[in-house]
């Protein structure tokens, strides 16, 4: 008898201390960043990143943006190039240039974020970047040029404009150094040129602007420009089919991979 009461004193006990260990749990946060969904390592960086994906507002035709593992290659490249920069996954990104009936014809596709940068200041953005698989076909198909953006649609702000709370951030990069293969970071603060939808500034697809001439341009005394959302997409132009991986945002890296976006804290 003795021996049954103290292994109910055991469950007793051990039921209790379940419950208060649940409850310290539900009462802190999961992670040292307060990430609510604990997607943390030892050192506090992220692991995986909730919240992105096709932005479906954005999205005409059918285009494709999914996750997914590769590219590796292309065929006879070895080395760093053969692999995608992070983990082994990248974001393949395919578009049409005549699947509609629309004018143009072409397709496009946003792959981002619309909550995680909601409200953030636009003259607080100073690293952004990718890497891209860009492909000989592709240059075939529209040029050199003829590349995936990174894009922030954002509220500007403007004094001049007190009514227009909408407008488009785009960055166009030069052409890859590189083709059938990685590319190395490429450099969205000092590179290629950016524009706003809307002719909001003297920043628009006429008059391109360099990274600092685009965000000196909101600054007309007025509220700060803050941002909507953060995307990597591709259209309305030319054919495009290949892959970015490594978007950089301030001092995040985001890791693309098949099971999902990760990430990374970096300097």
């Amino acid at each position: 008898m003795r021996f049954g009461m103290r292994r109910g004193r055991t469950a007793v006990a051990a039921a209790v201390a379940a419950i208060a260990a649940a409850t310290l749990l539900g009462a802190a946060p999961a992670s040292a960043d307060g990430d609510p969904n604990g997607n943390h390592d030892g050192n506090g960086n992220a692991t995986r990143a909730d919240h992105w994906g096709v932005i479906t507002r954005n999205t005409i035709g059918s285009p494709v943006a999914a996750l997914r593992d590769g590219p590796f290659g292309s065929f006879g490249v070895t080395g760093p190039s053969a692999r995608p920069p992070y983990g082994q996954g990248s974001l393949g990104i395919e578009v049409a240039d005549n699947s509609t009936t629309l004018s143009p014809p072409s397709e496009k596709v946003d792959f981002g974020n619309e909550v995680d940068f909601f409200g953030d200041r636009v003259r607080d953005l100073n690293r952004l970047g990718f890497h891209v698989f860009q492909t000989g076909e592709n240059v075939t198909y529209g040029g050199p040029e003829n590349m995936p953006n990174i894009r922030f649609e954002i509220d500007p702000n403007l004094s001049a404009h007190p009514m227009d709370n909408y407008s488009t951030m785009v960055w166009v990069p030069d052409a890859s150094p590189v083709t059938n293969r990685w590319s190395p970071f490429l450099d969205a603060t000092t590179t290629g040129y950016w524009y706003l939808t809307g002719n909001e500034t003297v920043c628009n697809q006429a008059e391109q602007c360099t990274f600092d001439e685009l965000k000196a341009s909101l600054d007309d005394g007025g509220d700060e420009a803050t941002i909507l959302t953060a995307a990597v997409g591709k259209g309305r132009d030319h054919m495009w089919i290949g892959a970015v991986d490594g978007l950089r945002i301030n001092n995040r890296v985001y890791d693309f991979e098949a099971d999902g976006v990760r990430a990374r804290r970096v300097g």
